[in-house]
C-alpha cells in the first residue's frame, strides 16, 4: 500500500531537524522521523488526509511559532507525496571489523545515522546477530578484504585477535582511506606502531591511527566505547561540513 512520504525541503531559523529529512506515514503506521512534536505530528496529520482524499502532491510551510506554538521560531517548508518507502540514504563508507561486544554495540549506535554506509567484517558467520543491522562480509581473512574497501572508506578496527587487528592496520596504511581507529590501550597501540613501523609505514603514516577510540571519559562499557567513537566522527564530519561551506 502507498503512503506518502514527508521531506523538509527548506527550513528557516531554528528548526527540529535539516533540509533533507524525511519520513514515511501511512493510515496505520510511520517509518523515520522529521522532529518530534507539534511539526511532526501535523505532518503526520497532513499525510493521512492526503491518504483519505487521494491527493498525490502538496507543499506546506509551518511557521513554527505562530502556527504550531512551538518554542524553535524557524519556518519549515515540507513536501508531501506518494510513495512506497523511503529512498535509502547513501552515507559514507564505513568498515567495522570484529563483531564481538563492541562491535555490536558500534553498529548499534551507527547503523541508524544516514552518514554512514556500514560493512560489517567477521571471520565467520556465526559472529553476527541474526538481525544485523548492517551490510555483513565473511571473510577468513579480514586484512585480505580490506583491500576491496573504497578509497574514501573509513575504517574501525576491533576484532579478537591483536594478530588480526594488526594485519588490518597494515593493509589499510598500506593503500587510500578516508579514517582508521584502533580499539587498545596505550601499551597495545606503541607495541603496533614499532611493528608497522617494521612493516615499513612512516610515522606520519601511521599517526593516522586513532587509537585508543572512543573517550576514555566514558568508561569502557561497550555501549560507552561505541557512544564516544559515533560522538567523535559525528564532530569530524560536521567540522568539515563547515569547513566546506565556509
Amino acid at each position: 500500500m502507498s503512503g506518502i512520504k514527508v521531506t523538509v525541503a527548506r527550513t528557516a531559523g531554528s528548526v527540529p531537524r535539516e533540509a533533507g529529512t524525511q519520513m514515511m506515514v501511512w493510515a496505520d503506521r510511520t517509518a523515520g522521523t522529521i522532529g518530534g512534536g507539534a511539526l511532526e505530528w501535523e505532518a503526520m496529520a497532513a499525510a493521512r488526509r492526503m491518504i483519505t482524499q487521494g491527493r498525490a502532491a502538496q507543499v506546506l510551510t509551518l511557521p513554527l511559532g505562530p502556527a504550531l506554538g512551538q518554542c524553535c521560531g524557524g519556518s519549515v517548508t515540507l513536501e508531501l507525496a506518494q510513495a512506497d518507502a523511503l529512498e535509502a540514504p547513501k552515507g559514507a563508507p564505513l568498515w567495522i571489523y570484529g563483531a564481538g561486544h563492541v562491535g555490536r554495540a558500534l553498529v548499534d549506535v551507527m547503523a541508524p545515522l544516514p552518514e554512514w554506509d556500514i560493512t560489517w567484517v567477521d571471520t565467520g558467520a556465526d559472529r553476527f546477530p541474526q538481525d544485523a543491522k548492517a551490510a555483513v562480509l565473511v571473510a577468513a581473512d579480514p586484512a585480505r578484504a580490506a583491500a576491496h574497501a573504497p578509497a574514501d572508506a573509513h575504517h574501525l578496527i576491533l576484532t579478537y585477535s591483536h594478530a588480526i587487528d594488526l594485519e588490518l592496520c597494515h593493509a589499510v596504511l598500506s593503500r587510500p582511506f578516508a579514517s582508521c581507529g584502533l580499539i587498545g590501550s596505550a601499551t597495545k597501540w606503541a607495541r603496533f606502531r614499532g611493528r608497522l613501523a617494521a612493516l615499513g609505514h612512516s610515522p606520519a603514516t601511521i599517526a593516522r591511527i586513532a587509537c585508543p577510540i572512543g573517550d576514555t571519559r566514558l568508561g569502557k562499557h561497550p555501549q560507552a566505547i561505541a557512544i564516544g567513537v559515533a560522538m567523535a566522527m559525528l564532530g569530524r564530519n560536521a567540522a568539515r561540513q563547515i569547513e566546506a561551506a565556509g
